[in-house]
């Protein structure tokens, strides 16, 4: 997959907003002067000695204005990832249409590296940081989840259907693994990560080949599965429906015994 690699730095929004760039919080809306802020420190210090008020003083906003935005430091990570995805989604062109599925998906996942390539210090310091936090990871799943529906979308692959939830939770692991190889790739031309996201996504065509064959092998039995299900629960309200039948006029039920 021939690919002209982006220059170091290089945004779609230009240097007003990269980290490392003469900073100007007053040109940016809130939210995202507080998510510029953010990665500037995290660029600089270690993830856990930031405090909001560090951010909200680097963002030139009160606490208040920082609460009205996001609720916590994590949050403002959510609030990140959506700045990205803006950036992806409003790159994307049609010039890839005609491309076979992987070519697509492969386009849009080096363009959403391009695009955080300005907060690669950050993202290094804060991909240590959370490594060991099982539910800071667990949380970050979830933003994950949200952004690669939108890419997986401008890639022209649907996510809905019985295995929806299974390619999408799939690229997002065949992600990140990326991701630890790009954080380490200080190759301009990015060939050791282009090799991984490569590699990453015909694995996962065969892996969902592999689950789609698995499905139709096991609808039969499915279906069977679901037909004894409704089985019982029709048998069950018909129980319940004699149940009452035979309660009626007895507020201490079935037993008349249970009166005395």
């Amino acid at each position: 997959m021939a690919r002209t690699p982006k220059a170091s730095g290089d945004t779609a929004s230009g240097d007003e907003h990269g980290t490392g760039a003469q900073f100007d919080a007053a040109r940016l809306p809130p939210r995202e002067a507080i998510v510029e802020a953010l990665m500037r420190l995290a660029a600089e210090q270690p993830w856990n000695d930031i405090e909001i008020g560090d951010i909200a003083r680097e963002a030139g906003v009160s606490l208040a204005e920082f609460r009205d935005c996001y609720p916590s430091k994590g949050a403002v990570l959510g609030g990140f990832a959506r700045m990205i995805d803006k950036q992806v989604l409003e790159g994307a062109g049609d010039d890839l249409d005609d491309e076979p599925t992987r070519e697509r998906l492969f386009d849009v996942l080096m363009r959403r590296l391009d695009a955080m390539d300005p907060y690669k210090p950050a993202l290094r310091r804060i991909a240590v940081a959370l490594r060991g936090d099982p539910l800071s990871l667990a949380a970050l799943n979830q933003v994950a989840l949200n952004s690669q529906r939108f890419m997986l979308a401008s890639a022209g692959i649907s996510t809905e259907g019985p295995l929806g939830r299974v390619k999408l939770q799939g690229v997002v692991i065949a992600f990140a693994r990326v991701m630890d190889v790009w954080l380490d790739d200080d190759d301009p031309a990015l060939a050791r990560t282009m090799a991984a996201l490569d590699r990453e996504i015909r694995n996962g065509e065969r892996f969902m080949e592999r689950a789609e064959d698995v499905r139709r092998l096991t609808a039969p039995f499915r279906a069977l599965a679901h037909s004894l299900t409704e089985g019982g629960r029709r048998r069950r309200r018909r129980d319940r429906r004699d149940d009452r039948n035979e309660d009626e006029g007895n507020p201490l039920g079935g037993d008349p015994a249970a009166a005395i």
